[in-house]
C-alpha cells in the first residue's frame, strides 16, 4: 500500500511542481517523499522511478501526439539517428525516470542514516 500511495504522490506532485519550477524539480520531489514515506531503498527507487516514468511517458505521449510527432520526428533523426520518435519518447521518461528513482533512494537512504 505504501508502494501505491509513494507513486501516485510523486507523479501528482512532481506533475504539479513542475508547472511552476525547472523539470529538475523532480529530484526535490521525490526525495521528499522518499524521505517522509518509509520503506526498503530499493522500493524507494523504483517508486520514484515508476513514477516519473509514467507521468513523462504519457505527457511526451499526448504533447506528441498532438503535434502529430512533427517535432518529435525532428528531434529523433538530430539525436537517435533514426526517424523512431517512439524511441525518443522512451528515452525522455527513462532520463526523468532515472532523476527521480536516485533522489528517491537518496531520500530513502537519508531517512534510514537519521536513525
Amino acid at each position: 500500500m505504501k508502494f501505491l500511495i509513494s507513486l501516485i504522490l510523486t507523479a501528482l506532485l512532481s506533475f504539479a511542481i513542475c508547472l511552476y519550477c525547472p523539470w529538475w524539480s523532480i529530484a526535490i520531489v521525490a526525495f521528499v517523499v522518499a524521505a517522509l514515506i518509509p520503506q526498503n531503498p530499493f522500493v524507494s527507487f523504483l517508486t520514484g522511478f515508476f513514477a516519473l516514468f509514467i507521468l513523462w511517458f504519457s505527457l511526451t505521449l499526448y504533447i506528441s501526439n498532438n503535434n502529430e510527432h512533427i517535432l518529435a520526428h525532428k528531434v529523433a533523426v538530430i539525436i537517435l539517428k533514426s526517424d523512431n520518435p517512439f524511441l525518443l519518447i522512451i528515452m525522455t521518461a527513462v532520463i526523468g525516470a532515472l532523476v527521480a528513482g536516485f533522489a528517491a533512494l537518496a531520500g530513502s537512504f537519508a531517512r534510514t542514516t537519521k536513525k
